[in-house]
């Protein structure tokens, strides 16, 4: 058994370096360990073309920022890989790689971290495991025919990586919008399941829409100021892309590039699959949801007297869609690969300290857990709107840091 350090951190991706960076600054002795390398979803769980869906003047850490020459575009997965090793290097992050935790546990007033590599000792833990831990793969994927490809997209490369034949993408949210354009563009048959789902344009008025949505505030919003908490924690990710050419991708754009657009996926057997009939509905929902942002914003422009400096306000379009399709026989129509693009869910297999709550979610407050010294960092909407982003994640984890520093102090003088 190790010597006890004041904290470990779990996970060395923009969490873990984040915490990692602030417990520095404040002079805390702490580890991370990372099952793989730094960045490690970036290195292997991401498809080939992904890039990030905010601008990267928006690629901003504790005490670093992206330094690029192409500020308002948006970095390769090889790219943000490079990003966090620097970042790691700049801050000497103490990152002990493939180094999986298997056990966490009290252990006499602190934690035991039982691990791949090793045993370790802490006085307070902090879970920077992220928030897209585990693709969300609904049980009905289980009565499909075996000899369907089924993918999801950590698993997904490239069009050329699947079997000839068309795809079902299932989830309509960021991941299943750009998969299922880009295996479009490459000549596939695509149908595209589409359930609950958010969209913005990637510009509005001149400016990228995240530009916007920092200027308004939208960002900033805690937890304290929605009225379902559990709702917003689980509200779908934007249908937005990180284009070099900053194009819109909704579903209209999806239509015309060819692909097939059909309700939420309610039903499987073998090789036939149904669909409710709920496009519509949908579609007219995001509609509704997005045009009450563009009001905002132009408020916000005529407010703060830039009305002379944007370009005129837009009316987005209202998405044109009709549902053909109930139910759809794979084998007929030529399919051989769903892909699962239907979100994440966590999973703390290692965890054996009581802080989950009946969904499996870790409870917190700010990154508190109810047990003390346990912390949690880069969940969805921790306490603002951008806690899991890495431009949000960094006044999180200075929070935590500060809590942390302080209850080490305080054991010290004990």
């Amino acid at each position: 058994m190790r010597t006890v350090h004041p904290a470990v951190v779990i996970g060395a991706g923009q969490a873990g370096l984040a915490m990692s960076r602030c417990l520095t600054d404040r002079g805390v002795e702490h580890v991370v360990l990372e099952r793989g390398r730094v960045a490690e979803r970036w290195r292997s769980e991401r498809w080939d073309s992904l890039r990030l869906l905010s601008p990267n003047w928006m690629t901003r850490l504790p005490g670093w920022s992206y330094r690029g020459p192409d500020p308002h575009g948006f970095m390769t997965g090889d790219e943000v890989v490079s990003f966090f090793e620097g970042y790691a290097r700049t801050s000497a992050a103490p990152v002990v790689e493939l180094t999986a935790v298997e056990c966490l546990a009290p252990a006499d007033g602190g934690y035991a971290l039982r691990t791949s590599a090793g045993n370790w000792r802490a006085a307070n833990v902090v879970i920077a495991s992220g928030w897209c831990d585990r693709p969300a793969v609904p049980s009905l994927a289980g009565q499909l025919d075996r000899a369907l490809n089924q993918l999801t997209p950590a698993t997904y490369r490239n069009p050329e990586s699947l079997p000839a034949g068309g795809v079902l993408v299932v989830g309509a949210s960021a991941s299943g919008v750009q998969i299922a354009d880009e295996l479009s563009r490459a000549g596939r048959d695509v149908v595209l399941a589409v359930g609950r789902h958010s969209r913005l344009p990637r510009t509005y008025r001149g400016m990228d829409i995240f530009w916007w949505l920092e200027r308004t505030g939208t960002l900033d919003r805690t937890i304290d100021d929605v009225a379902d908490p559990q709702a917003a924690r689980q509200e779908p990710s934007l249908q937005l892309a990180g284009r070099p050419d900053h194009r819109t991708l909704d579903l209209q754009a999806l239509r015309g590039a060819g692909v097939e657009l059909t309700g939420r996926l309610t039903w499987a057997d073998c090789r036939r699959v149904g669909f409710a009939d709920d496009l519509s509905t949908h579609v007219a929902t995001a509609d509704a949801r997005v045009r009450r942002v563009l009001a905002e914003i132009d408020a916000h422009i005529e407010a703060s007297g830039l009305t002379s400096e944007m370009l005129e306000a837009e009316s987005p379009p209202t998405i044109q869609v009709e549902q053909r399709l109930r139910e759809l026989n794979l084998h007929e129509r030529r399919i051989t690969t769903v892909l699962w693009a239907t979100g994440h869910r966590r999973v703390y297999p290692w965890l054996r300290v009581p802080v989950l709550d009946r969904s499996g979610e870790i409870r917190q407050r700010r990154g508190c857990t109810p047990v003390p010294g346990l912390y949690v960092l880069g969940q969805r909407f921790q306490h603002r709107r951008n806690s899991n982003f890495i431009d949000g994640v960094g006044r999180d984890a200075a929070w935590i840091a500060d809590h942390l520093a302080h209850r080490t102090s305080v054991l010290c003088r004990a």
